[in-house]
């Protein structure tokens, strides 16, 4: 059994899905060996996909990034299944070989190289929910519906992944997406809409 030549991480490609808006993520490329590898990225969908770069070579034990973005789509796919992939080639090339020299000849199989090939699949994610913030006693306070869904969104480091808030009318705090704001001491339901380009 041959050696893995590159480790990838991260193993899927994670992509937040907004209706006509672009997404991307980066996978890490990890060179295990103690010689030079070139590596070709293919997908089952080039024209719904950027890749860059989508060919380089990684010195021995040493790492490279590529960039994934997927363009922006018109309609959402039902439930969020897509069934895209993506094909990492990679082969031991000479060493000193650049990125330049690189051709689609040396990812072929014939003869006796050893091209290694992983495939990655394509997951997507809907946007963390924006919170609710609700006036009491003169104060802006987070919607207790939406607190829950807020303190699942938060990553290992115990960030959160929320933008700051915009100031709105005065001693109300809003977010970039239409909130709906209940007045202090039950008064009128108001709502404030903000729209963004």
């Amino acid at each position: 059994m041959t050696t893995e030549l590159l480790e990838i991480q991260p193993s899927e490609l994670k992509f937040t899905f907004e209706v006509k808006k672009q997404s991307s993520c980066s996978i890490q490329l990890g060179n295990k060996s103690d010689q030079y590898v070139a590596y070709k990225v293919k997908t089952t969908s080039p024209k719904k996909y950027c890749v860059r770069p989508n060919i380089g070579v990684i010195k021995p034990n040493a790492t490279c990034d590529f960039t994934v973005t997927m363009q922006a789509q018109r309609v959402a796919p039902p439930d969020l299944h897509c069934k895209d992939k993506f094909l990492i080639q990679s082969t031991v090339i000479p060493t000193g070989t650049t990125e330049e020299e690189i051709t689609s000849a040396m990812f072929s199989r014939d003869g006796e190289k050893n091209i290694q090939e992983r495939k990655l699949k394509v997951v997507l994610i809907s946007p963390p929910p924006s919170p609710v913030l609700v006036p009491r006693n003169g104060e802006a306070k987070q919607d207790p519906y939406t607190a829950t869904s807020v303190l699942k969104d938060k990553v290992k480091s115990g960030a959160e992944n929320i933008p700051p808030p915009l100031k709105g009318v005065e001693g109300v705090e809003l977010t970039k997406d239409k909130d709906e704001v209940r007045a202090a001491n039950g008064v009128k339901f108001l709502q404030i809409l903000i729209s963004w380009p």
